[in-house]
């Protein structure tokens, strides 16, 4: 299975936490089970999911301080867990590259948000990768 498949399930389980508020190891384990990933992307869905959980606070303070005129609990569901997931991979995985988190995380906008969520997307990581600091 590839990575791309593993992203998907990491947002959809960081979405399924953030609107039913669910605990984090419940959710991995149902959304894992419910998808057949190798064991290096399961892998990579625990460290995404349970890393955007432990840094939520200064992921949402990176979001809030790019994303003018948007408070991020006013942002949308998918958008807001498409931006925690990838700002994690940005500032928390060395090991991808910043220019392939953007990519993806506009892969998953088109996918699954509005017609407006892939320029938005786009527009609030660029803004975290040209800055390059993590607030």
């Amino acid at each position: 299975m590839s990575r791309r498949l593993a992203r998907q399930v990491a947002f959809q389980t960081l979405f399924q936490i953030d609107l039913s508020q669910m605990d984090v190891e419940t959710a991995l384990a149902q959304r894992l089970e419910e998808v057949a990933l190798n064991a290096e992307n399961q892998n990579y869905v625990r460290q995404v999911v349970q890393g955007v959980h432990r840094h939520v606070g200064a992921i949402d303070a990176q979001i809030a301080s790019i994303s003018r005129d948007w408070e991020v609990h006013r942002l949308g569901f998918i958008d807001r867990s498409i931006l925690r997931l990838a700002i994690y991979e940005i500032v928390f995985m060395d090991d991808i590259p910043a220019g392939v988190a953007v990519n993806e995380a506009v892969e998953l906008a088109k996918e699954f948000g509005d017609e407006d969520s892939p320029r938005f997307i786009n527009g609030l990581l660029g803004t975290v990768v040209r800055d390059g600091e993590f607030q």
